[in-house]
């Protein structure tokens, strides 16, 4: 696949074009300047090719990010194929777009001018001759908002791109997303685990401001690991709020979870994530960040502390790790494979069904006044999770405490340990009281009817 960046000072309308060119709100989007910090990346299909497009921040934003941003997308231009220097001619030419073609042009590569917010042709010759001063080729009138001028811009950029012949893999790779309140380290593991400073990191929190996918190989499995913005209690502005929204959305299109913790700050709110994280239904990896931070005498209490905040995910497999360091970065990819490969396992019916056997065996099943919960069969319905169907003759007879007891033996009886499994309770009409099976046959004949 080939890189494309898109480039430009700062609220120019770089994150509309890339949401319109790739066919969904993948960047947020602002009225105001710097929202977005980091490079996103987006594989998109134009006619024979498979691109990856890449946004970037706001270049010579005159504020405390402007270095970090530029250094991103140096780093991202070195290995674009082409440039597109997004404008707003309506603005008219500031010093900030002379100093990005400037700078461009020191890179060297190939630059396409996308004259963005050309919502009509009535105007267009007027705003654009000024842009021939910046010394590029001509400009390409466009409007992301309404998509005007876009297939236009590709077959301008399509001129800088070779033939795409590769293969590409048919298995699809693990997607993993970060998360875990502001400030706790996840850019910094995500650049130990990549070998590099792919994402900003700051001491402020909150510099992580959109979900940002990399792609990463580990012992022959390809990854997408998912940087997201800090999760608050209480977002500060709307801003923040669409951020959450977003990593969010990031967690429900996940295959692992990977929960950061700061093991020297861990309270309530960590609770909240882990409550986010294990109704997802995926696999979570808990991720005890900065451990190499905790004095020894206080290492056995902070275990203690996270067996209770945590107590509900008592299943999940904990890795403790130092980014600094790149202490127990193996170990949380290592951990992913595992989790996953037993996230997408089927067991067969017939070695349920003689697990279930012993299972009553071990544990007596509730008793409600001398009618006890009985469990004729059971059955996986589903995986990721691996979800199970028990038939039973009386769905009120279960409790929470044993339908406990018969998760924790579905994981450690089937190999299932550190996966999140779900069980649907269904009553057998054959073994349902005679006023119930009349009811239910009332019920189906006026369906029918």
């Amino acid at each position: 696949m080939h890189k494309v960046a898109i480039v430009g000072r700062p609220n120019v309308g770089k994150s509309s074009l890339f949401n319109r060119l790739i066919g969904r709100r993948e960047a947020v989007v602002a009225d105001f300047p710097g929202v977005t910090r980091d490079v996103k990346e987006h594989v998109m299909l134009y006619e024979n090719h498979r691109i990856v497009l890449m946004d970037t921040g706001g270049l010579w934003s005159g504020d405390e990010w402007e270095q970090h941003i530029r250094d991103k997308a140096e780093m991202a231009i070195h290995d674009a194929k082409c440039v597109v220097f997004v404008l707003d001619p309506r603005d008219g030419l500031n010093t900030a777009d002379y100093e990005v073609a400037e700078w461009l042009r020191k890179i060297g590569k190939p630059v396409i001018i996308a004259a963005n917010k050309m919502d009509s042709v009535k105007h267009e010759d007027v705003y654009t001759a000024e842009l021939w001063a910046l010394g590029f080729d001509v400009p390409v009138p466009i409007s992301a908002e309404h998509a005007r001028g876009l297939d236009e811009l590709m077959r301008r950029v399509l001129e800088h791109l070779p033939e795409d012949d590769e293969d590409y893999p048919e298995i699809a790779p693990i997607r993993i997303s970060l998360i875990g309140r502001p400030n706790v380290g996840k850019s910094s593991l995500l650049n130990a685990i990549t070998g590099s400073d792919r994402v900003i990191v700051s001491d402020i929190p909150g510099t992580t401001r959109d979900s940002i996918d990399i792609e990463w190989n580990f012992a022959g499995q390809r990854f997408i690991l998912v940087d997201t913005a800090g999760i608050r209690k209480r977002p500060d502005s709307s801003i923040e709020e669409f951020s959450m929204m977003r990593s969010e959305a990031a967690i429900a299109r996940s295959d692992i979870i990977w929960l950061v913790v700061n093991a020297g700050e861990i309270g309530d709110h960590e609770l909240k994530l882990a409550n986010m994280a294990y109704d997802s239904g995926k696999p979570v990896v808990i991720v005890v960040n900065k451990w190499d931070l905790v004095p020894d005498p206080e290492l056995k209490r902070t275990e203690r502390l996270l067996d209770e905040k945590l107590a509900h995910l008592h299943f999940a497999p904990r890795v403790y790790t130092s980014a600094l360091n790149d202490y127990g970065i193996h170990d949380m990819l290592a951990e992913a494979i595992k989790l996953y490969e037993k996230w997408q396992r089927r067991i067969a019916t017939g070695e349920l069904n003689k697990w279930l056997d012993v299972w009553q065996i071990k544990q007596a099943t509730p008793n409600f006044k001398g009618k006890p919960l009985k469990m004729m069969y059971i059955t996986q319905a589903e995986i990721a999770p691996p979800t199970f169907v028990i038939f039973c003759n009386k769905e009120d007879f279960v409790t929470r405490a044993y339908e406990n007891f018969l998760q924790n033996r579905i994981r450690e009886d089937l190999d299932l340990a550190g996966v999140p499994v779900r069980i649907v309770w269904k009553e057998r009409g054959a073994f349902k009281s005679k006023s119930e099976r009349i009811e239910a046959q009332k019920k189906k004949a006026r369906q029918e009817d």
